[in-house]
């Protein structure tokens, strides 16, 4: 297998090759060992390549570690090399080569944000050490001899495809650590970061970070017109983070904590230009009983069992005065009522925070088959250069879009993330050629008394007039769930005023 080319395609044979060497490893555990490798790699191929050239300038010390610095490249010692271990890839010791490599670069001090992320574990006894050689010798082959910037963007294909297959292969547990490619490039799309500072609070393997950085070159920006931060609370997925963002070249301020965003905000005085989030759907064990009185719930209590809402309101409480939001959630957000969601969303509508709202089909995610919607966000609907849209909303339902990319996985095409991005440019745009229409069964902006009339539920199939108007989208296990609980509360109910009557006909007897 030849793999000096960088076209489109190369790193699914990569990760079929990878995989036939995976054994009976499970994926999540091989996931570490190959990602490890890849991560090695790059930043091995990358000190080399500016290490030659230094050593060519007669006024650069290319051993002094501070010269890689401005460059963002990290220094590697002699030992931690890809050609070191390439050549011990039949050792028997391999394994324990590789951890000596992870130790010697982490201990490097211009390499501090490496500190605590690198695996360490390829000498344990139940890894196959003939399988790291063959990996080593499957990495090898990866033709790295192109510009800096080239080498990079070939790592970091192949670092993200491996994401990608690691997510598809760990099924609902993948789904954690990754977003799929084509909903993020459709948040990116609609919110178009250009500069200024992008979050996200849960932001998993950092894949919203990567394509806003594409984004931004893919418009002839500058890598450096934006500032990246995030928070973490998994440690495994925010050293898989780090690793990815450090292989994108990629300088950002990513925190960890095991308590999460909620609980423990590591950024509580930021306020960001563009946030992109997928947080875990429907999540009740957030803490709510710990935040009952926190500042950030400027529209509602969220109630204790579902932190959607919780959500929203950290994703807007860390928004700034111009700035704008896209949110992944899971359908049952856009029209709940329990446990006053309802309430909430009416006035997060009323305050005019809910700009446009997008449901996406099904089976898009690794996580999870129920269907989802985007929630995008903005402070000020008049800023940015963009019209005044106080008082409306703008509806998409994308529910008929996608492909099948396999058996159990739907994925958007460019055509169908470009009329998603483009529907939502025409019709917050002041001008005139960029004129937005009503599509009858794919989008319509509503105003605020229409919303009023459909009690401030938020499916798009009530106003875009789909065919069939009465699916509102929302699985039947989240409906389930919701009547079970509103049946509870009236049973409940009925038991308070039956006691209360029966107390009063003895009162009186």
């Amino acid at each position: 297998m030849s793999l000096q080319t960088t076209d489109l395609g190369f790193e699914a044979d990569l990760f079929k090759a990878a995989d036939r060497l995976r054994g009976n490893l499970e994926p999540s555990e091989y996931k570490h060992v190959v990602l490890g490798l890849v991560f090695l790699k790059y930043i091995s191929e990358a000190f080399e390549t500016y290490y030659a050239q230094l050593a060519a300038d007669e006024y650069a010390d290319a051993d002094d570690p501070e010269e890689y610095l401005a460059e963002n490249i990290f220094w590697v010692p002699p030992e931690a090399r890809w050609t070191h271990l390439r050549d011990k890839a039949r050792d028997p010791n391999i394994g324990r080569l590789i951890d000596d490599a992870m130790e010697a670069i982490e201990k490097v001090p211009a390499n501090e944000k490496l500190k605590g992320v690198l695996p360490k574990n390829y000498a344990r006894p139940t890894l196959n050490k003939e399988m790291l050689g063959d990996l080593l010798d499957l990495f090898s082959k990866i033709d790295m001899r192109g510009a800096s910037s080239e080498a990079r963007d070939l790592l970091g294909r192949v670092y993200e495809y491996f994401l990608s297959g690691f997510a598809s292969s760990e099924g609902k547990r993948g789904g954690e650590f990754f977003t799929p490619r084509s909903v993020v490039r459709t948040l990116v799309s609609m919110l178009e970061p250009k500069q200024g500072r992008v979050y996200d609070p849960c932001c998993g393997s950092g894949g919203m970070f990567i394509q806003s950085e594409n984004f931004i070159e893919d418009h002839g920006g500058r890598r450096d017109d934006i500032s990246v931060y995030g928070q973490e609370i998994n440690h495994t997925t925010w050293r898989l983070a780090m690793m990815n963002l450090a292989v994108q070249g990629i300088d950002a301020e990513i925190k960890w904590n095991n308590e999460g965003s909620f609980i423990r905000d590591e950024l509580p005085d930021l306020r960001a230009d563009y946030i992109l989030a997928n947080p875990p759907f429907n999540i009740s064990d957030w803490g709510g009983e710990r935040l009952a009185e926190d500042g950030r719930w400027k529209f509602g209590t969220p109630p204790k069992g579902n932190a959607n809402y919780a959500w929203l309101q950290h994703i807007l409480h860390h928004l700034a005065p111009r700035g704008t939001a896209g949110v992944v959630l899971a359908n049952g957000s856009m029209s709940s009522q329990q446990s006053g969601e309802g309430d909430i969303r009416k006035a997060m509508i009323e305050a005019g925070k809910v700009d446009c709202i997008v449901a996406l089909p099904g089976q898009l995610f690794y996580s999870t088959q129920i269907p989802a919607c985007l929630w995008i966000l903005a402070n000020d609907k008049s800023a940015n250069g963009h019209r005044d849209r106080q008082g409306e909303v703008l509806f998409i339902d994308a529910r008929q879009m996608g492909h099948m990319v396999d058996r159990v996985r739907r994925d958007f095409d460019d055509r169908e993330i470009a009329k998603i991005a483009d529907t939502y440019h025409r019709w917050r745009a002041k001008t005139p050629e960029l004129s937005y229409k009503d599509e009858p069964g794919f989008c319509a902006s509503a105003k605020l008394e229409l919303i009023r009339k459909h009690d401030y539920v938020l499916t798009p199939g009530r106003y875009v007039g789909a065919a069939d108007e009465e699916d509102d989208g929302v699985p039947f296990a989240e409906k389930f769930e919701s009547l079970r609980n509103q049946l509870h509360e009236q049973l409940l109910e009925q038991s308070r005023i039956s006691d209360k009557i029966r107390h009063k006909l003895w009162s009186e007897l």
